[in-house]
């Protein structure tokens, strides 16, 4: 394993039927999508050690309000779990309306329905990765 790709880092947008996955670049700075999975934290613990990651981010929905719907329940215990089988540091991060705005993203770009439905979750994984990116980045280069 090289220096560079120990920085990368995995972000996971958990849904019921699917979870959304983007991949950081060696540098920690931009964020992209690498698909999803449907069979769980195997499933994720596969992808996060074939691209050798440093940390996985999970957004964690909350209403605007910042209460816990039942989304929220269900991906803290996925958290749970997912701390529980690996030793790959995990991060809990706000993920507010990032499902609405990538849906709004693709619905301007033309997407269609059918194809949105397979999208949408790998988009919003990478909007929480790069608020991420963009948050930590930001706040080491503060010296923070």
């Amino acid at each position: 394993m090289t220096e560079t790709e120990a920085r990368r880092i995995l972000g996971v947008d958990f849904g019921q039927r699917r979870i959304g996955l983007a991949i950081s670049d060696p540098t920690g700075t931009v964020a992209q999508p690498v698909g999803y999975v449907t069979g769980g934290v195997k499933d994720v613990l596969a992808v996060a050690e074939s691209r050798q990651v440093q940390a996985i981010v999970v957004g964690v929905p909350r209403r605007l309000d910042g209460t816990e719907s039942d989304q929220t329940r269900a991906t803290l215990e996925f958290i749970a779990a997912l701390e529980m089988a690996t030793t790959i540091r995990v991060v809990r991060w706000d993920e507010r309306l990032t499902t609405r705005e990538a849906e709004r993203v693709l619905v301007a770009g033309g997407v269609r329905r059918r194809q949105r439905r397979e999208k949408v979750d790998q988009l919003s994984a990478q909007l929480i990765l790069q608020s991420y990116l963009d948050a930590t980045h930001n706040s080491s280069q503060a010296g923070i």
